[in-house]
């Protein structure tokens, strides 16, 4: 390839491929040009997986590091996209799909498809405009949107921006008073939805810890050593007392908090995390609103098990009773078709937006949207499947049965 655009679109196709990932400074080198000079145009993005060596080469290593990171050897993040490799599509012929209607109500609400936004923390991180760059671009084209309790940008000016109030994903902490002004806040704010995440009772994040960020001078610009000390940087936790604080996570959740929560809110509650059939169970039982499958995009147990293996058991336990979203690893369309097939209500995408904020900003972001959205009618169509509702569990086999 002579032609210096040719030459650069097919080396960002191979940075971006599943089976070959180039470090970005690696990807400079081949282009001719230093990594923080790396460029591409927004025209150039055919997949999702094209967005990702863009925003490699635009971030720190340690940013974008923590972005894609999991825990221990990032075995579940692999697990989380071969876990779509488990799945075959069943199509069906001869079906008229001129007109693929991607629209779906989620709690009591219609948005223009099942592909939501997943709540992902300090979007600053990745692009200066960050949460309000997503809320518009979430917005633009009508699509759920979760907001992290570790937002760089309060849940007031996110919603503002997109002009319809986010679905609120709370992180409890072992302060009973810090998780009950939270939620307040968010009720007050408008947010329809409260989101429990329930599955990170511990943590093992071994790459921040080889950054030294307690220690790293590079780190401490952003990060305050000590729990308080990182919360007071987050506009949620403004005005309450921290001193009380001493693990991020919440390790004391049971069914009773559950409850609690439950009694003090009288808004929908999800739990988020839920991986089987015995606390789905359990989840109906203490009246939860909804779930959603995931394991912290890998980011909470190295168990090797994807979420797309996990959804079954969870649909099946839940039966059309609430709805069930699911997210982790997702970056096609056809992903997005199987989880449907598999009971799924909704997919939420994590990494992918990030990608697309830091490469281009909320363009990037509406990007993303568009194309795995074009993708999944194209599935549709291709498996004849004109809506939503006729996408059913005879549409997808287990791989080798």
């Amino acid at each position: 390839m002579d032609d210096l655009h040719s030459r650069r679109a097919f080396l960002f196709y191979l940075a971006a491929s599943p089976a070959l990932t180039l470090s970005s400074r690696a990807l400079a080198q081949e282009i001719g040009m230093a990594s923080d000079e790396v460029v591409a145009e927004i025209t150039d993005m055919f997949n999702l997986f094209d967005f990702e060596p863009i925003a490699k080469a635009k971030l720190t290593d340690a940013h974008f590091t923590y972005m894609a990171m999991g825990v221990d050897g990032n075995d579940t993040v692999e697990s989380n996209r071969e876990g779509f490799e488990h799945w075959q599509i069943r199509v069906r012929r001869l079906v008229d799909v001129r007109n693929i209607d991607l629209r779906t109500i989620f709690l009591g609400t219609q948005y223009a498809s099942p592909i939501g936004i997943a709540p992902c923390g300090t979007h600053t991180m990745f692009h200066p405009e960050g949460e309000l760059a997503v809320a518009r671009a979430s917005s633009s084209r009508d699509a759920l949107q979760l907001l992290s309790t570790v937002t760089t940008t309060s849940v007031e000016e996110v919603n503002q921006a997109r002009q319809k109030p986010v679905w609120y994903q709370l992180y409890p902490t072992e302060d009973w008073n810090i998780t009950q002004a939270l939620v307040r806040r968010a009720e007050e704010a408008g947010c329809p939805v409260i989101a429990v995440t329930v599955d990170l009772p511990a943590s093992n994040r071994e790459a921040i810890d080889r950054f030294h960020r307690t220690t790293n001078p590079d780190c401490l610009a952003c990060h305050t050593p000590g729990v308080e000390g990182s919360y007071a940087r987050k506009p949620m936790f403004d005005g309450l007392d921290l001193s009380g604080i001493s693990n991020s996570l919440a390790p004391q959740m049971d069914w009773a908090f559950v409850d609690r929560l439950k009694e003090l809110t009288d808004l929908p509650l999800l739990l988020k995390g839920i991986v089987t059939a015995e606390d789905a169970s359990l989840a109906l039982e203490h009246g939860v609103d909804g779930l959603v499958v995931s394991n912290h995009g890998g980011r909470s147990i190295d168990s090797r098990r994807a979420t797309i293996d996990a959804l079954p058991e969870v649909t099946e336990a839940i039966n059309g009773r609430i709805p069930v979203l699911v997210d982790g690893g997702f970056r096609r369309g056809t992903d997005v078709f199987k989880a449907l097939a598999l009971g799924a209500d909704g997919v939420c995408i994590g990494r992918p937006y990030l990608w697309g904020l830091t490469a281009f900003g909320q363009e990037g972001v509406e990007k993303v949207l568009d194309l795995i959205n074009r993708e999944l009618r194209i599935t549709m169509q291709q498996a004849g499947t004109p809506s939503l509702a006729d996408i059913t569990r005879q549409h997808v086999v287990r791989a080798g049965i």
